[in-house]
């Protein structure tokens, strides 16, 4: 049996060919997603993105007829300027392009491609540089808890969920189109039967008349039901995909001199995933950056990316910081604590056993989980102080994890280790 589907394209738009477009400059694309991803804020890596491709990775290859392998011999007529093996030079201006030259009478050239990728595409793109795993991704973009949600009405149901008004508008509309006798006619009714038969002498054509009537009316009042089952409607629910309740998520980063940009924007890389995934599982997540050398501040994120501020290194200052925060504005008996630090390993020998104590005692009991990323831009031998000492916490604490990255498609670890903590919750 074959199966054919041929239900329109969204929006009109024929997806098989945008598909095997977006295959074809893949590259491109995503160079453009990475450029992308450098200007974007982390809360907002969700969302379409407009994005340049050049003219040459969209152009359809052709085939020619061609003899002498590929040679072929022409005269442009009205050449006054060139004779066979004089070089063309190369027309100024740049050709166009659409790369910023400048107008030119002599050259010719095409406009880059722009074209917009959609919300999953850019999420399919990113997830991808990542290198996590099709059922990491599906679960990052969908996962999200059904909560109820009113859907109208339906005729069958539990008596809890009867739509009383509703019910009662249908029946009085079926009363009303089937004329069934009102209490009130039928006891007129009998009162005029009454006066009657006390008249003397009594109309008898006239009271069995009226007599009948009222067994036509007594019998339509008990034939039309009241309240049939017909007119019982039922309050509809349907569960939908819904994020629910509310996250914190504390973005620690080192900003002393040894952390270059590279390994911020691996870090920020981090952090974009570490959001994704919390805003498919809260309805409201807030973001806190905190930035470290010698002192902690919370900043916001432009400086905390971008901060130029150099120093030393002591860790201890922003997790001090991210528990003062936590106790002023986010009570962890109203708010889901998640904690990203990310570090080149640097640190104080001193301020080790602080940051220890810190994280143990105040800010785990505190936090759904907490995960220390340590960036470089080589993957060497040996241990970093930083990394020597939460190796401890590591051991004794199962919503710690603690990972070291590289490239970007180092950093799924630290999230599969999530998933499976929070698998097993």
């Amino acid at each position: 049996m074959n199966i054919v589907d041929r239900r329109l394209n969204p929006k009109s738009k024929s997806l098989g060919n945008r598909q095997r477009f977006v295959r074809r400059a893949k590259a491109d694309i995503r160079d453009a997603v990475k450029d992308a991803l450098k200007k974007r804020k982390v809360t907002e890596v969700e969302g379409s993105e407009k994005i340049t491709i050049r003219s040459k990775s969209v152009r359809e290859p052709s085939f020619n007829h061609g003899r002498d392998g590929g040679v072929r011999d022409y005269v442009l007529p009205g050449n006054q300027d060139y004779k066979a093996g004089d070089l063309i030079p190369k027309p100024q201006g740049g050709g166009g392009g659409g790369r910023g030259g400048k107008a030119s009478a002599d050259g010719s050239g095409e406009d880059d491609f722009v074209f917009t990728l959609s919300k999953d595409e850019f999420l399919e793109v990113f997830f991808e540089d990542l290198k996590l795993p099709n059922l990491v991704k599906n679960r990052l973009k969908d996962l999200k808890n059904p909560l109820p949600q009113r859907a109208g009405f339906t005729s069958d149901g539990p008596p809890a969920k009867l739509a009383r008004i509703r019910t009662l508008r249908r029946s009085l509309a079926r009363r009303i189109a089937l004329k069934r006798p009102k209490t009130e006619d039928m006891a007129r009714l009998e009162e005029e039967i009454a006066r009657h038969e006390a008249e003397t002498p009594p109309n008898e054509v006239l009271i069995a008349e009226l007599k009948a009537r009222l067994a036509r009316m007594t019998r339509m009042r008990q034939t039309i039901a009241y309240v049939d089952p017909i007119d019982l409607q039922y309050n509809r629910f349907d569960k939908v995909a819904r994020p629910t309740t509310q996250a914190v998520m504390f973005c620690m980063m080192d900003a002393s001199a040894s952390m270059t940009e590279n390994l911020k924007e691996l870090a920020k890389r981090f952090f974009m995933l570490l959001h994704v995934f919390l805003s498919r599982h809260y309805k409201e997540v807030h973001v806190v950056f905190i930035r470290h050398t010698s002192t902690a501040a919370e900043v916001d994120e432009e400086t905390f990316f971008r901060g130029v501020e150099t120093g030393g290194t002591v860790i201890s200052t922003a997790l001090e910081e991210m528990d003062r925060i936590v106790k002023e504005r986010y009570s962890p008996a109203d708010w889901n604590i998640y904690a990203a630090q990310a570090s080149d390993g640097d640190n104080i020998p001193d301020d080790m056993g602080h940051c220890i104590e810190l994280v143990e005692n105040a800010l785990l009991p505190a936090s759904q989980y907490f995960a220390y990323i340590e960036v470089s831009e080589h993957s060497g031998p040996g241990e970093t102080i930083v990394w020597h000492g939460y190796s401890e916490l590591a051991q004794r604490h199962k919503h710690f994890a603690m990972r070291r990255v590289t490239n970007p498609g180092e950093i799924f670890p630290v999230f599969h280790e999530l998933f499976s903590s929070s698998a097993s919750a």
